[in-house]
C-alpha cells in the first residue's frame, strides 16, 4: 500500500537533480574538470568567514545542552531579535521579533504558508519561469496551482495576465525576485503596479490576496541593482527567507518567515503557518544555526566571484549569439535554445559534457538555464563548447 502521488514525485526526480546526478557518474569516468556541470544552484563562493568563526565558538563556550537543545518552535528569541534588528537598520521595515517564524530553509516554509492558505478551493498563481518546486510545494499543501505566462524576454510580469488569472479562489501570488531560473529582478515600479492589481481584486473578492514572497537570491544583485523590500510596498506580503544563498549554507537549512503585523489577518496567519509548520513534522530548526545567525544575521556576500562569472558567461556568449535576458540578480542565465527545443538542446550538450537544465520544467519552453555559481576555470574551458553547440 504506497501512496502513487508520492511514489510519482519520488520515482520521477526533478531534471535538475538527474543533471546533477548523471554529472557525477561522468566526473567519476572523465574526471570532475572535464564535465561543465551548470545544473544545480550550490553557491561556489565560501562562507564568509565571521560564520566559521561563530561556529568554532559556539561550540567551544557553550554548554553543549545549549547548543543541541530543542529551542522554541517558533524559534530562539535572540535569533529572531538579530534578524529583525538587520531587516530594521536595512529597510526601516518596523519588523518585530514576534512577526518571525524560524524555518529549516525556504522550502519547508514556502509548504508551511501554503498550507495555512489552503482553504477549500484555493489557488496559487506563479509567474513562468519558476521554481519547479513550486508546483509540488502548492499541490502537496492543498492548493490549484496556476501559472502566469512570462513576459518574454524581459521576464517581468505581465500584469493583464494576472489579472485575467485572479479569481475569488485566488489566495496568493508567487513572487521570487531576483529570480530563478532568469536572473531578472522584478522592478519597483513592476510590484507597485502589482501592489495596485492586487489591491483592488483583494476588495472585489472580499479577502486578501497575499504575496509569498521567495527570497534566497535577495542580497545577489549586480550593478548597483536592489531588491525592493517587498512588503514596505504590498503590505499583505509574507516573506520566505534562506540564508542558503547569502551565506553559502544551502546544506545548514536556516532561514525565516516574515509576517507583518500590517497583513491582513495577520495573527491568525501567522498562527495557521505555524500549525501547519507543526503538522509538517517541524519541530525546531537547528538549534546550532540559530545561534549562529543571532550572531551573523548582519552580514553579507562577497560578490567579486559571482560578478567576475557573470560577466565573462554573458559576454562570451552573447558574442556568440546566444540570447538572453539581463540577469541582474541571483546566479543564473535564462537563455534561448537555439532551434527552439530546449530539451533536445541540453541532450545535445549531454553528449559534450556540458549540463544545462531545459526551461520546459520552469514553465518557459525554449530556454535554457545554466547556474553560473561553479569555478571561473570551468566557465573559460566551457566556452569552446558552447561555441561548437552554436555552430
Amino acid at each position: 500500500m504506497i501512496n502513487e502521488k508520492a511514489y510519482a514525485l519520488g520515482a520521477n526526480r526533478s531534471c535538475i537533480r538527474d543533471l546533477f546526478e548523471y554529472g557525477c557518474q561522468r566526473a567519476a569516468i572523465v574526471g570532475r574538470e572535464n564535465v561543465y556541470d551548470y545544473s544545480l544552484g550550490n553557491p561556489s563562493i565560501p562562507s564568509p568567514k565571521e560564520v566559521n568563526q561563530a561556529i568554532c565558538d559556539i561550540i567551544s563556550d557553550t554548554d553543549s545542552l545549549a547548543i543541541h537543545g530543542y529551542t522554541s518552535a517558533i524559534g530562539d528569541l535572540a535569533c529572531r531579535e538579530a534578524i529583525a534588528n538587520d531587516l530594521n537598520a536595512r529597510y526601516e521595515a518596523c519588523v518585530q521579533p514576534s512577526e518571525l517564524f524560524i524555518g529549516c530553509g525556504a522550502a519547508p516554509e514556502l509548504c508551511a504558508v501554503f498550507k495555512a492558505l489552503a482553504v477549500p478551493g484555493a489557488e496559487i498563481l506563479a509567474i513562468a519561469p519558476y521554481f519547479p518546486e513550486y508546483k509540488p510545494f502548492a499541490e502537496e499543501a492543498g492548493c490549484a496551482f496556476r501559472v502566469v505566462p512570462p513576459d518574454v524576454p524581459g521576464f517581468q510580469i505581465k500584469l493583464d495576465a494576472v489579472e485575467q488569472m485572479l479569481t475569488p479562489n485566488t489566495a496568493a501570488i508567487i513572487i521570487n525576485s531576483p529570480n530563478n531560473p532568469a536572473g531578472t529582478v522584478y522592478t519597483r515600479q513592476t510590484l507597485e503596479d502589482l501592489a495596485k492589481l492586487l489591491t483592488r481584486k483583494g476588495e472585489e473578492f472580499g479577502h486578501p490576496i497575499y504575496i509569498v514572497a521567495d527570497e534566497p537570491y535577495r542580497e545577489l544583485c549586480y550593478d548597483g541593482v536592489q531588491a525592493p523590500f517587498i512588503p514596505l510596498i504590498y503590505p499583505n506580503t509574507v516573506v520566505c527567507y534562506s540564508y542558503s544563498k547569502s551565506l553559502s549554507l544551502p546544506g545548514e537549512r536556516i532561514g525565516y518567515i516574515y509576517v507583518p503585523a500590517q497583513a491582513q489577518d495577520s495573527k491568525a496567519l501567522y498562527a495557521a503557518i505555524a500549525g501547519a509548520a507543526r503538522a509538517g513534522g517541524h519541530v525546531c530548526a537547528p538549534s546550532l544555526l540559530q545561534k549562529v545567525i543571532a550572531r551573523c544575521a548582519h552580514l553579507r556576500p562577497d560578490l567579486d566571484a559571482y560578478e567576475r562569472n557573470r560577466k565573462t558567461l554573458m559576454e562570451g556568449l552573447t558574442a556568440m549569439g546566444y540570447e538572453m535576458a539581463k540577469p541582474d540578480g541571483a546566479f543564473y542565465l535564462f537563455i534561448k535554445a537555439p532551434g527552439g527545443d530546449a530539451v533536445a538542446f541540453s541532450n545535445k550538450a549531454k553528449e559534450k559534457d556540458l549540463l544545462v537544465v531545459p526551461g520546459d520544467g520552469f514553465g518557459c519552453p525554449g530556454y535554457f538555464r545554466i547556474c553560473y555559481c561553479v569555478s571561473y576555470d570551468q566557465i573559460v574551458k566551457s566556452l569552446p563548447v558552447f561555441k561548437a553547440l552554436l555552430d
